[in-house]
């Protein structure tokens, strides 16, 4: 037999599905590996999907998605976050956000193209890159500096071989944020450059801080954007996998193109859940994120308290914690965790080269799961018997 697109089989596994297989195998394990929210769907939006069986709606839609959910999200952008698309040339309804990655990388990128990813960074990005034939570039980002990209980082990536660059704020891993502040920063060095940005913008409801800001909101990169979003993580709609792609009506048709002949159109009752979601889902969605800051709250300060230092996460429910003080590397800490005191985490190395000396932990479970977690993670701390200074100089928290 002749060999597979060699791309292909030089990717690695997502090393966040590694550690949870792991901790499926194994009995009494708390699991703060996977980005899901542990609530369940809100049962008015699946009810609205059983009643698109019953009235027979199981056929395909258009390829763009319904347009009365078109509507419904240019309605939810214009009046959550200030931005204009068309919804019958500027909106495309995808197969989850991950379709979405997949077609801004195939639409855009040709073969040797850089991409920019920031480092740490969700761990779809570079493989979607290098599946186009594009060469992931990496602007590492500090604990220091909140995880934000900085003007200075972003003008040196660039080059007259960039692409794009993808931003995903708040941040998976991180929880970090952007301020539109933040971005009138590195706004005019991506007017001057003309790359595309693509903007994740998943966890723009998990904010808890601050007013959400998108790069589409600067009029003056707008035809540069490409907006991914969900419902995933706002409505607590993971199984559904429904997302959608905002950009200027030039490209939404190529990205079309390539929707059209790869999916058709996206699961016809998910998009009939997704239009009650979007009508009356978002009440659901603020006492979600209520319930995710009281969690976060009590993660960091316990986290913080045993040593590990933890910034104070502006979005998502995630934490990414810093573990140098343990003296383990990533992968040690969080498999010797997982083995001696079952709680499943994900090392910082899944998210890129500069994850190393951190983890992430999701806090999207019970209170008594983080309560019983941390505790389990101090017994390890002490087991490991580290010189008492050395956890002692790592105390205090970063907000």
């Amino acid at each position: 037999m002749k060999p597979i697109n060699q791309t292909i089989a030089h990717l690695k596994p997502s090393g966040i599905r590694k550690y949870f297989d792991l901790a499926n195998s194994m009995e009494g394990v708390i699991s703060l590996g996977v980005g899901e929210p542990d609530f369940d769907t809100p049962w008015h939006i699946s009810a609205k999907a059983v009643e698109s069986f019953e009235d027979g709606h199981t056929h395909y839609t258009a390829n763009r998605g319904l347009i009365a959910l078109r509507k419904q999200i240019a309605g939810y952008y214009h009046s959550r976050y200030g931005i204009d698309y068309d919804p019958q040339s500027e909106i495309l309804v995808t197969v989850g956000g991950s379709e979405a990655v997949d077609l801004c990388c195939r639409t855009l990128i040709s073969p040797g193209d850089e991409v920019i990813v920031l480092d740490p960074n969700y761990v779809a990005y570079e493989p979607a890159i290098l599946m186009a034939g594009g060469v992931p570039v990496r602007i590492e980002l500090a604990q220091d500096n909140d995880f934000k990209l900085l003007p200075e980082d972003l003008e040196r990536a660039i080059n007259d071989h960039t692409k794009a660059i993808i931003l995903n704020f708040p941040s998976n891993p991180t929880g970090g944020v952007m301020t539109r502040e933040d971005y009138e920063r590195v706004v005019p060095i991506l007017k001057e450059s003309g790359i595309y940005v693509i903007s994740d913008e998943i966890y723009s409801e998990l904010l808890f801080e601050g007013e959400f800001c998108s790069p589409a909101n600067f009029e003056q990169i707008r035809d540069q954007v490409l907006v991914i979003n969900g419902f995933s993580k706002a409505f607590a709609m993971t199984g559904w996998r429904l997302g959608y792609l905002l950009s200027n009506a030039d490209l939404s048709q190529q990205l079309t193109k390539v929707h059209q002949f790869v999916i058709m159109s996206a699961p016809t009752s998910a998009q009939y859940a997704a239009i009650e979601a979007l009508e009356h889902g978002i009440a659901d969605t603020e006492s979600m994120r209520r319930e995710y800051e009281s969690r976060r709250n009590l993660i960091c300060a316990r986290l913080n308290r045993i040593g590990l230092t933890t910034n104070v996460p502006k979005g998502t429910f995630y934490v990414f914690t810093n573990i140098t003080s343990s003296g383990l590397t990533s992968d040690e800490f969080c498999v010797r965790l997982l083995e001696e005191h079952k709680v499943a985490i994900v090392p910082g190395t899944a998210f890129g080269d500069s994850g190393e000396g951190f983890v992430r932990i999701s806090y999207a479970t019970s209170m008594e799961n983080i309560k019983e977690a941390c505790s389990r993670i101090e017994a390890f701390l002490e087991s490991l018997h580290l010189p008492s200074e050395s956890v002692d100089s790592h105390h205090g928290s970063h907000s």
